[in-house]
């Protein structure tokens, strides 16, 4: 039966998979685009003074300053740009409308982004603190923490909400008449 029939069978599974190995491409996106906007932003243009703004802290020594906020912004928008191309076409082959699914996207996106500047210190500190962790295995177990919420929360918003297939759609589209009609 080949590849393609176990690919036919296990179409669910296919899609994990292929969501996972194929953000690897925002995942590269994001190094690149940070090293560039660093050297940019900061070693060329000096945009070293300190900054903070909400949950964004750019003012310790090694932050970069505003440019480091800047790279990290411009980053991290275009690692976003390049993962809901990638979601929505290449693993989710979705039909659905820039219009309606990039907004979603674009909050799924920001939701995601808070959490992973937040969630790691904490789950940093709590390692720490009650289980006596040194720093790096803390680290270590707080971005896995982080990277497993990700694909927890992103994976199903993707398939169910904003890039649902074609047969995904229908389905969606058959309950919401469905409950019209009561």
């Amino acid at each position: 039966m080949g590849a393609r029939g176990w690919i036919d069978r296990h179409q669910g599974l296919w899609e994990f998979i292929l969501f996972n190995v194929l953000s690897n491409i925002s995942t590269i996106t994001r190094f690149v685009m940070a090293a560039a906007g660093t050297w940019l932003f900061v070693t060329t243009l000096g945009l070293t003074q300190p900054f903070s703004f909400l949950i964004f802290d750019y003012t310790g020594p090694n932050s970069g300053g505003l440019g480091g906020f800047i790279a990290f912004l411009i980053a991290e928008t275009l690692a976003q740009v390049v993962n809901y191309f990638v979601q929505m076409r290449l693993v989710f082959h979705s039909s659905a409308s820039a219009k309606a699914s990039a907004p979603k996207y674009a909050l799924l996106a920001v939701v995601i982004v808070v959490v992973n500047l937040i969630l790691p210190g904490r789950v940093t500190q709590l390692c720490q603190d009650m289980f006596g962790l040194t720093p790096s295995v803390a680290s270590v177990i707080a971005s896995t923490v982080n990277t497993l919420l990700a694909v927890i929360v992103s994976f199903p918003a993707l398939k169910f909400w904003i890039a649902p297939g074609d047969e995904e759609a229908d389905k969606s589209k058959e309950v919401s008449e469905g409950n019209a009609d009561e």
